[in-house]
C-alpha cells in the first residue's frame, strides 16, 4: 500500500497545510498556518514512501543547521519533526516574494543592479560564515530578498541548508558519500574535488552568479557530468568583458577574483566582496580587470599538467570532526532487547575512555538478491526511513545530546564491506558491533563481526548478550 502524499488542508502537529508552493523529486514546500504563530509559514516536507538516501540526509542536516541560525539573513527556524515521526517536516518563516531565480528571464541586468544584489548576497554570506556555516549551494533559487515597508528589496536571506557545513556539528553529507553534492554551474572546484570546509567556495558560487547576471551566460556551463565540473580547476571562463564590452574593469576584476580557482586567491571574506561591490572606486585593479582572452591552451596545458602531478588532496572527513568517533552497528533484523541493552552497555563504556567523543549509529540495508532487504514495507513506507526511526529508538536510552550522535543507514551487499568502508572513509575511533547468533543465514555468510574485527584499521568491540553466550 502506497504512503499517502500530504496535501492542502492536512493538519500536522498543530500546522495546517495551505498550498503547494513547490514539488521536486523528493520534497514538497508548502504555505502553512499555526495558531501560535500569526504570520506566513512554510512547510518542508520530505517525501518519505521514496527514501532516497541522499534526500534523507539533506533533510537530516537542514533540520541541524536551521534550528543554530540566527539574525535576518535566514528563514526563522520555528519547529521540527524527524524521520522518527509518521511524516517528518521542518517549519520555519515564509519569506514574501520570488527568489532571484525569476530574474534570470531579464538577463543581462544592468552592472549597478548587479553590484547592489551581489552586495547584499556577500553580507547575507557574512553572517552565515560567522555563524560557523557554508552554505555550498548558492544559486539563484536559494537567494530571496526581505521586503521594506516602501517595497524595495531589502536584506538577502538564505534558504536551503541541506548541502551546508557546519563546523561545529558532524558533517553528513561526507561521511556517507564519496561523491561531491551542489548544483554544477556554481560549484566551486575545490568543492568538486570533496572538500567541505572552505567558506570562500560560496564567494566562487557568488562570482557564477555575478558573471550569469552581469553575461547572460555561465562562465562555466552547466556540465552534466563530475568530469565536466572539474574542468574547472584548469580552464578559465571567457572574461565577462569579451561578451559585454561596456563591463566596468572593476566589476570584470571582481567577478574573476571570485572565479580563481584557489580559494586563497579569491577575497579574503565575504565582508570584504561586499565592500568592493559597493565602492568600486576602492577595487585594486590587476590584469584580470583589463583581459579580453582565456589562457592560451599551453598554459591550459601546463596547469592540467602541474595539477595532476601535484600531490591530490586527501578527502577531509577522516580529520574534519575533532571528537573521536564510536561507531555502533546495530542490526535491526536480529537485534534482541538483551543484545541491544549489552550493544549501549558497551557504547557508553566506550565513552568513558573516549571523552568528548561522538558516536554514529551505523545500519546495513542489504542490496544483494538473494538476502537484499524490501525498499519498502508492507504499509508502503520507506524502508530507509523506518531504519532511520529505528535507530533513533534504538539510541534513545543513550541520552546523548543532537550532535553527539548520528544516524547512518548505509547501502551494499555485503554488511562487513559497508561497515568498514564507513570506518576507513571517516577515521573511526572504535568499533562496537553485536555477534550474529547462530542461525542458518550465519552459517550461509559468516560472520560480519569477526571479517569487520579482523580488518578494520580501529579497535572493535563485538558484544555478545548472555543469551547467546547460553
Amino acid at each position: 500500500m502506497a504512503h499517502r502524499r500530504p496535501r492542502q488542508g492536512d493538519r500536522l502537529d498543530g500546522f495546517t497545510l495551505g498550498a503547494r508552493l513547490h514539488e521536486g523529486g523528493m520534497s514538497a514546500i508548502f504555505e502553512a498556518t499555526h495558531p501560535d504563530h500569526p504570520f506566513p509559514l512554510l512547510v518542508k516536507l520530505p517525501f518519505i514512501d521514496l527514501g532516497d538516501r541522499a534526500e534523507i540526509v539533506s533533510f537530516e542536516m537542514e533540520q541541524m543547521i536551521l534550528p543554530r541560525l540566527t539574525g535576518p539573513h535566514v528563514p526563522g527556524f520555528i519547529a521540527a519533526a524527524g524521520f522518527e515521526a509518521p511524516q517528518p517536516y521542518l517549519a520555519m518563516e515564509r519569506i514574501p516574494g520570488p527568489s532571484l531565480l525569476i530574474r534570470l528571464r531579464e538577463l543581462p541586468l544592468p552592472v549597478e543592479e548587479v553590484a547592489a544584489i551581489g552586495a547584499k548576497v556577500a553580507l547575507a554570506l557574512a553572517a552565515l560564515h560567522r555563524q560557523r556555516v557554508s552554505h555550498l549551494d548558492v544559486k539563484p533559487a536559494n537567494i530571496l530578498f526581505r521586503p521594506t515597508p516602501d517595497g524595495l528589496r531589502g536584506d538577502a536571506v538564505l534558504v536551503d541548508f541541506g548541502l551546508s557545513h557546519h563546523g561545529h556539528l558532524p558533517d553528513l553529507i561526507e561521511e556517507e558519500f564519496h561523491i561531491p553534492y551542489g548544483t554544477a554551474p556554481y560549484m566551486a572546484p575545490e568543492q568538486a574535488m570533496g572538500q567541505r570546509d572552505e567558506p570562500r567556495s560560496d564567494l566562487f558560487a557568488l562570482g557564477v552568479l555575478l558573471y550569469q547576471f552581469v553575461t547572460g551566460v555561465l562562465p562555466f556551463g552547466e556540465p552534466l557530468m563530475l568530469s565536466g565540473v572539474r574542468k574547472r580547476l584548469w580552464r578559465d571562463p571567457v572574461p565577462p568583458r569579451r561578451l559585454r564590452p561596456d563591463c566596468p574593469p572593476w566589476m570584470q576584476e571582481t567577478i574573476l577574483r571570485c572565479l580563481e580557482v584557489e580559494p586563497a586567491r579569491r577575497h579574503p571574506t565575504a565582508a570584504q566582496l561586499a565592500f568592493d561591490l559597493r565602492n568600486p572606486d576602492s577595487v585594486r585593479l590587476t590584469p584580470r580587470a583589463t583581459k579580453l582572452r582565456r589562457d592560451s591552451w599551453l598554459r591550459v596545458l601546463e596547469r592540467r599538467v602541474n595539477l595532476d602531478r601535484s600531490p591530490r588532496r586527501a578527502r577531509t572527513a577522516a580529520t574534519a570532526h575533532a571528537a573521536p568517533i564510536i561507531a555502533v552497528a546495530v542490526d535491526l533484523r536480529e537485534q534482541t532487547a538483551p543484545l541491544a541493552e549489552a550493544l549501549r552497555a558497551s557504547v557508553s563504556n566506550v565513552l568513558r575512555t573516549l571523552p568528548g567523543a561522538r558516536v554514529a549509529c551505523l545500519n546495513v540495508l542489504l542490496t544483494g538478491t538473494l538476502t537484499g532487504d524490501a525498499p519498502l514495507d508492507e504499509e508502503g513506507r520507506s524502508a530507509r526511513v523506518q531504519r532511520q526511526a529505528e535507530l533513533r529508538h534504538w539510541a534513545a536510552p543513550l541520552g546523548l545530546e543532537e550532535g553527539r550522535i548520528t544516524f547512518h543507514v548505509l547501502e551494499g551487499s555485503n554488511a562487513a564491506d559497508a561497515l568498514l568502508d564507513y570506518a576507513v572513509a571517516n577515521g573511526v575511533d572504535h568499533v562496537v558491533m553485536g555477534a550474529r547468533a547462530n542461525s542458518m543465514l550465519r552459517t550461509m555468510l559468516g560472520s560480519v563481526s569477526g571479517e569487520v574485527a579482523a580488518k578494520a584499521p580501529c579497535s572493535v568491540t563485538v558484544v555478545r548478550a548472555r543469551e547467546q553466550a547460553a
